[in-house]
Formats: structure tokens, C-alpha cells, sequence
């Protein structure tokens, strides 16, 4: 789960054994949004998506802040405002 005090979740990609993996945080990310986190929308721009945590209402943005890396690169969980949400969403029931 996220801990309350939590406003950012960052992956990284690590060179192991000649290959890029994700981290242990990539790896959290990925599991929070499957088996945690509820779907609230897609950014318009498609490299941005919305989620609600159940427990805490708390809205949660998954982004590829180093989007110039092939794949889109690590992704990141970063908390964000309601306003904020609204501003790149429309309207987030």
C-alpha cells in the first residue's frame, strides 16, 4: 500500500547482467496500479493516467518523467490535488 506521508513513488532502470530492469520501485508502481489502485482516466496526451486510492480517496498520477528514453522510461506515481487533476482531466469525480 502507499503510506500516508508518501507524494512520490520514482522508478529506475538499472543495468543487471548487460540488460535494463526496472527497480524495486517500478516493480511497486506496476503493482499498485494493477491490484491496488482504481482507474480514473487518461490524460489527453495519452502519457499520463489518473488513479484513486480506495483507502484514502487520495488521487494518484502515473507519468514517464523521462519520456525521451526508449519505452517511455521508468514510471513514476506522484500524488497529486484535486484542482490539479481537474486542470489535466476534466472533470475527476
Amino acid at each position: 500500500m502507499i503510506e500516508r506521508e508518501e507524494t512520490r513513488i520514482v522508478g529506475r532502470w538499472l543495468l543487471e547482467a548487460g540488460r535494463v530492469v526496472g527497480d524495486a520501485n517500478c516493480d511497486r508502481i506496476e503493482i499498485l496500479v494493477r491490484d491496488h489502485l482504481v482507474f480514473v482516466a487518461d490524460a489527453p496526451e495519452g502519457w499520463f493516467k489518473l488513479y484513486r486510492d480506495p483507502v484514502d480517496a487520495r488521487l494518484w498520477e502515473k507519468s514517464y518523467p523521462e519520456s525521451h528514453l526508449h519505452g517511455g522510461g521508468p514510471p513514476m506515481l506522484s500524488l497529486v490535488s484535486n484542482e490539479e487533476a481537474a486542470k489535466r482531466y476534466g472533470h475527476v469525480a
